[in-house]
């Protein structure tokens, strides 16, 4: 077993998701703002991508779940081991288990999802405040487009203290997991809400200067617990080949 250590950052208090702001958090019951789940998710890949590089980036599928919130200058220890269903990583803030990362590099990626989901007519990008009925299951977005820019993903290193020379040439995954957050708030207002956990496809390295086009869809919508889900599917394509797809998990509205 390999371990890593690192200081969490809340670089989102002043984000419009006032989950990351100290005085909304304590509302619904956390002792300050909430450290981005999609800021775990990047340092949970640092020893993998320490481990395996560029093959881990191009060809991985990987699950991710948050359980507790990390918070602002908390000393996070993640700890990586191996079996023969792959890597399991953990992030711990005394002994306390925050994510737990599982990860593997099959000989033969999963077939890609069915692509006819993206045909029928896109959402309006009215961007009203999201509501269980505004949510509409296998009601694509319309597709939009980003560049993996240079000075983008040093920042998005930055965030989470990653130093791994392969990032002046490779996509952070705390940047491309972020792009699936920004699927959502593009489409919704969302006051306060959660990353629960996302599931991960990597096929194709994606690289600084790559444009990348984005697809997203809501699959599936819930209550529990007096929470409100919804599973977003997004594909990223680039060169019209999907380069990687993402299962996103979120509470969109929580109970009051």
């Amino acid at each position: 077993m390999s371990g890593y250590q690192v200081v969490a950052q809340n670089f989102s208090q002043d984000h419009e998701n006032k989950i990351h702001s100290d005085e909304i958090a304590k509302k619904y019951g956390f002792k300050g703002g909430l450290v981005p789940g999609v800021a775990v998710w990047g340092h949970l890949t640092h020893p993998l991508v320490d481990l395996l590089g560029e093959d881990w980036l191009a060809g991985s599928v990987s699950n991710v779940r948050f359980f507790k919130p990390a918070y602002h200058a908390d000393h996070l220890e993640i700890t990586c081991a191996q079996d023969s269903a792959g890597y399991h990583v953990q992030c711990l803030h005394k002994e306390i288990l925050l994510a737990e990362l599982h990860s593997s590099l099959p000989s033969e990626l999963p077939a890609c999802e069915d692509q006819t989901v993206f045909d029928t007519s896109a959402k309006s990008r009215d961007r009203g405040e999201i509501q269980w009925e505004t949510v509409v299951e296998n009601q694509p977005f319309e597709p939009w487009h980003w560049q993996v820019t240079e000075d983008g993903n040093q920042a998005y290193s930055e965030q989470v203290s990653d130093t791994l020379p392969i990032y002046r040439a490779c996509a952070h995954p705390h940047w491309l997991l972020s792009v699936a957050n920004r699927a959502l708030t593009r489409e919704y207002i969302m006051p306060a809400w959660i990353h629960a956990g996302s599931e991960i496809r990597f096929r194709e390295l994606l690289r600084v200067g790559d444009t990348i086009e984005v697809k997203a869809v809501p699959l599936e919508k819930w209550r529990r617990k007096g929470h409100e889900f919804i599973r977003l599917y997004l594909a990223y394509r680039r060169n019209g080949r999907i380069a990687a797809e993402i299962f996103h998990t979120a509470i969109f509205r929580m109970a009051q």
